[in-house]
């Protein structure tokens, strides 16, 4: 029988989808991805053949991370490179160095950066990589040599045509430098498009640096406009003031919306008079903390879930919005910043409420849109204009909202299904054309 026989009238029986190599209890932020794979497939018609691809990733390596500390000891980190999928283009996603990344986490990264990539149509797979350390407890030169290490250990499956790294949870245009000095060490020749986010002087992009918050901004000021929300004056509240918070604070505050509440790990600030980003980040760097800034007063962290506000951005870590907490949102927009920070239970909750969630497939792909830029310009060895590059990269994201828009009304569903309509039907098209092999 025909692959395109069996399409049309078989139903394979499905073989179990929980890999012997977790805990089928316990599986962590794969479990959410797994649930949003399965809402979705009723929408994918004669591809849901193909579904068991997205559930599966491509390629796992776990790597042991050894190096020497400055008081002269060796020390052992785990170390993780996850390829989801490749069917569209090599794979795509960051590094993140943090003391709970686990192999759920980072299989669910991989698999949210195909349907990420996907869904505003670059041309890769997803991919994601992690190293289980507080990088806090670490010195710089600590830093270098573990990420020397760890490149070298996953070298084998990253490449410019390959695997493409870029920056992510407390990693950044540094880290990226060692990891492209080192692959280009290894293979005997400078390598500038086997990491992305990268400092400009390495072959890096302008407008990088901001990307991620500028598609937040892009995404979340589409939306409040479908809405019928101005963005004068709009009330928005941000959690998380890393890269992408601050930079999607800043360019809201830049078009006239008032910033009412920032949260990261030092405390939770709010002004209703509004707070200026800019003297919140210098007062940030300048004290190491977000409190004591002057005209705003601290409160506890979890009241920031009760703040009255237009926009909720959530740029944290995962699971924020939960469905302990989601019936406190008071927010009529959701954007996104961070990646998985809505539990499916939490997304049905909003719905009913009416809060209408900008996904963070969508949401925050401005970062690897503007890799992707990176990517090009590395190959050609001809930079854009950071004009240029605003320009396009706000193009790509407001098609790319717009399309998404149509779709979940066209089917009467959310945004993030949405999203992984137009994703997953991309992804398994090329899976469906391109057969199994051999």
């Amino acid at each position: 029988m025909t692959t395109e026989a069996l399409t049309q009238d078989a139903a394979p029986k499905r073989p179990h989808t929980i890999p012997s190599y977790l805990d089928s209890s316990h599986l962590g932020p794969w479990a959410i991805y797994l649930e949003q794979v399965e809402r979705v497939t009723p929408y994918l018609g004669k591809l849901a053949y193909w579904v068991e691809t997205l559930k599966r990733p491509k390629r796992i390596l776990i790597v042991d991370v050894p190096i020497h500390l400055d008081d002269g000891t060796v020390a052992h980190f785990e170390g993780y490179r996850v390829q989801h999928n490749t069917s569209r283009g090599p794979a795509k996603g960051g590094i993140r160095y943090h003391q709970d990344v686990t192999l759920s986490e980072v299989m669910a990264l991989s698999a949210w950066m195909t349907v990420k990539n996907a869904a505003v149509n670059l041309p890769y797979g997803g991919g994601k990589g992690g190293i289980r350390i507080d990088p806090r407890n670490y010195s710089q030169g600590e830093l270098e040599r573990l990420t020397r290490r760890y490149t070298t250990e996953i070298g084998l499956v990253i490449g410019p045509e390959k695997d493409i790294p870029a920056p992510d949870v407390n990693t950044n245009p540094q880290v990226m430098a060692w990891m492209m000095d080192t692959y280009s060490m290894n293979t005997g020749k400078t390598s500038t498009g086997v990491v992305t986010g990268k400092p400009v002087s390495l072959g890096g992009s302008l407008g990088r640096g901001d990307a991620t918050g500028r598609g937040v901004f892009v995404t979340g000021a589409s939306a409040m406009q479908k809405l019928g929300l101005s963005l004068e004056g709009a009330r928005v509240a941000v959690q998380g003031f890393g890269n992408v918070g601050n930079a999607a604070a800043r360019i809201f505050f830049d078009h006239g919306a008032k910033i009412v509440a920032i949260q990261d790990v030092t405390g939770t600030i709010v002004s209703s008079a509004g707070i200026d980003p800019y003297k919140a980040l210098e007062h940030l760097r300048s004290t190491g903390k977000i409190t004591d800034l002057p005209g705003t007063e601290s409160i506890e962290k979890d009241e920031f879930w009760d703040i009255d506000c237009d926009v909720l951005i959530p740029a944290a870590l995962e699971n924020q919005l939960t469905e302990v907490n989601a019936g406190r949102i008071r927010a009529k927009v959701v954007v996104e910043g961070a990646n998985g920070p809505t539990t499916p239970a939490a997304d049905d909750i909003l719905r009913e409420r009416g809060v209408t969630v900008v996904p963070d497939v969508l949401a925050n792909a401005g970062g690897v849109t503007v890799s992707y830029f990176e990517w090009v310009q590395d190959f050609s060895s001809f930079f854009w204009t950071e004009d240029e590059i605003n320009a396009r990269l706000e193009r790509i994201m407001r098609e790319a909202f717009a399309s998404l828009w149509d779709v979940a009304e066209k089917h009467g569903v959310t945004l993030r299904t949405a999203a992984f309509i137009v994703a997953c039907t991309r992804v398994l098209e090329a899976r469906a054309l391109r057969g199994l092999y051999p």
